[in-house]
């Protein structure tokens, strides 16, 4: 099997990127040398296909009519059934687009992906299915999953169920949407800069953030290596922390996750008395300049609360939260041209499963329809490539290196405090734009809420999305982080909470109660 050769011209431009330059002598002995360091390639190409292809599968699946889809939130439908009975049987979960699914077409919301089918479920799909779960189709996510709002998917915008005019939030939007509106039980979310907890948190329901590498993010379409996360969104945390109990564990395939990661026990304290639990409300996650003080009061209010069931609550400074959204936005967007673009998802330099055929096909596509990506894409792609060419990738270095030091300020913060307590978000979900809209707002809108959310994805911390309450009829979510690999105390005070706040109405109980009333008289 022989791989492709570079002609002249790419000859030339490969030379041109490196600054080499070519004399007449080296144009015409070049070709002949490049051909045979490329026979290795063709050993390559051929053993892979006798030795490594995955078979092609093949199962069903249905777009479904916009009057089946009136949050736009399924890309497909499936009704995959389980391989095996378990903790999850009789349970149907959806599964982020970004999330392989064998047989099943793949978009993560972008034109880009779009027409490929992956032959490998994703480890979390696996385990999912081996747990007793139906998986019942793909979640529509943004655009290579880079917005926190939720109309940047090329198959149109997630409405949230709490309100169609209203984002859903990003980029996982669609789990949370059909989580909220009742469609399936569970779902799997990808979480770069908030992706669980934001839609979580604007849809009303529970998304948790687990510690970095404690669930496989293989078979996962990556943004960047160090900040790749998959997790629960659910109706209640008892349900995210058996979510978690079956997808949680090192599968061998996945270079984020070190060898000594274990699944926890997430359920046996659960319920556990929290009594003498320390809560640190955490200053610098409320005022932002885009905060609305009914939902700092709100989220206030609610870690207040805890102090009736036994909890010790208090404010805590920690300043570094302001400064690790900037290290994270390096991280992210350095890191996401070179890896997620330039890398073609997967990038190099690690151990792990790649999927070359994702890879393959990204590439065949990236250029052709890089004019549809989204604006927030865009940004990454030529703010990240001045970083990586322009400034040598020294910025990326730079925030690696302080990136010790911010979690640190949460160490230290959590050697006082069992859990650290803020907004999830600064605002409720606010009205989907206008197709229409200008660059800058669509940024702005886009990416204006992660300040809070951000910070974690980059120090790793396990962190937890719950309602807290309503504002203006809209959901607020409270976010619970906690100590490294210590999943199992963040939800269990995102569970007490839960229990004293009572029942959170659904969307169509919100929908029921402000509807007109006829009156008998």
């Amino acid at each position: 099997m022989a791989t492709i050769r570079p002609d002249d011209n790419a000859i030339d431009t490969a030379a041109r990127h490196y600054g080499i330059t070519l004399d007449q002598s080296a144009r015409l002995e070049w070709p002949a040398l490049i051909d045979g360091a490329l026979g290795s390639y063709d050993v390559v190409d051929q053993l892979y296909a006798d030795e490594a292809t995955p078979p092609t599968t093949s199962r069903e699946h249905v777009v479904p009519t916009a009057n089946e889809n009136p949050l736009s939130a399924w890309y497909v439908t499936t009704s995959i059934p389980p391989t095996s009975d378990g903790v999850l049987t009789g349970r149907r979960v959806a599964i982020k687009d970004n999330v392989t699914v064998a047989g099943v077409p793949m978009m993560n919301g972008s034109r880009t992906v779009e027409g490929f089918t992956p032959s490998r479920d994703a480890t979390v799909v696996t385990r999912l299915l081996a747990a007793g779960a139906t998986v019942a189709g793909k979640a529509v996510c943004e655009d290579l999953c880079f917005s926190g709002s939720s109309f940047t998917p090329a198959s149109g915008p997630v409405r949230n169920p709490w309100d169609p005019q209203r984002e859903a939030g990003g980029s996982s939007g669609g789990s949370a949407a059909l989580v909220a509106n009742g469609d399936v039980d569970f779902a799997i979310g990808g979480d770069q800069g908030g992706s669980i907890r934001i839609p979580a948190a604007f849809c009303g329901v529970v998304g948790h953030k687990p510690t970095f590498g404690l669930v496989p993010y293989t078979g996962a379409f990556p943004i960047e290596r160090t900040i790749d996360h998959l997790g629960p969104i659910t109706r209640t945390v008892h349900d995210a922390a058996l979510m978690l109990s079956v997808i949680a564990g090192r599968d061998g395939n996945d270079p984020r996750q070190a060898d000594s990661v274990e699944a926890g026990d997430y359920l046996s304290t659960l319920d556990s008395d929290v009594d003498g639990l320390r809560i640190g409300i955490v200053r610098e996650g409320f005022g932002h300049a885009v905060s609305q003080p009914e939902v700092d009061d709100a989220v206030r209010a609610a870690a207040h609360s805890l102090a009736e069931i036994g909890c010790t609550v208090e404010e805590v400074n920690i300043p570094w939260h302001l400064h690790a959204f900037h290290i994270w936005n390096v991280i992210a967007t350095d890191g996401g041209a070179y890896q997620m673009l330039d890398g073609n998802g997967y990038g190099m330099n690690a151990e792990g499963l790649y999927d070359p055929e994702l890879m393959a096909h990204f590439a065949s596509r990236r250029l052709q329809h890089a004019d549809a990506l989204s604006e927030t894409v865009k940004l990454v792609a030529l703010t990240g490539h001045h970083g990586i060419t322009t400034l040598g990738g020294a910025s990326y270095g730079k925030a690696r290196n302080l990136v010790p030091l911010a979690r640190a300020a949460y160490d230290t913060a959590l050697r006082q405090f069992d859990v650290l307590v803020m907004p999830t978000l600064p605002y409720v979900a606010s009205e989907l734009p206008a197709n229409d809209v200008d660059r800058a707002t669509f940024i702005t809108k886009a990416l204006g809420m992660i300040a809070n959310t951000a910070p974690f994805d980059v120090t790793g911390h396990p962190s937890l999305s719950v309602p807290a309450g309503l504002v203006n009829g809209l959901p607020v979510g409270m976010m619970i982080t906690g100590k490294t690999f210590d999943d199992a105390t963040v939800l269990r005070v995102g569970r007490a909470f839960e229990k004293l706040r009572g029942a959170f109405p659904t969307p169509a109980d919100h929908i029921s109660d402000s509807a007109p009333q006829l009156s008998l008289t």
